[in-house]
């Protein structure tokens, strides 16, 4: 099993064999995600904006800006 020692600061550096399995260079983020409670998986989170292509459908009406904006409008004032 691999440690690590976490500084007064907060901060851990992360071992270079879960670095290398992980793909995580300098500048990559992380996240930390809860498993069950008191135990967390760390994830690589350095996804590419073309991945989230195709997770919201095109809507079957095109919608305009003047419609898009009487929404907003509608919404806003129910909000207040």
């Amino acid at each position: 099993m691999t440690t690590a020692t976490l500084t007064s600061k907060g901060q851990v550096t992360i071992p270079v064999q879960i670095r290398a399995s992980l793909g995580l260079g300098a500048g990559d983020r992380i996240e930390f995600v809860e498993l069950e409670r008191g135990k967390f998986a760390i994830m690589p989170s350095n996804h590419p904006v073309q991945a989230l292509k195709g997770m919201i459908r095109k809507p079957v009406k095109p919608v305009s800006i003047e419609d898009m904006s009487a929404a907003i409008a509608v919404q806003g004032a129910a909000a207040r």
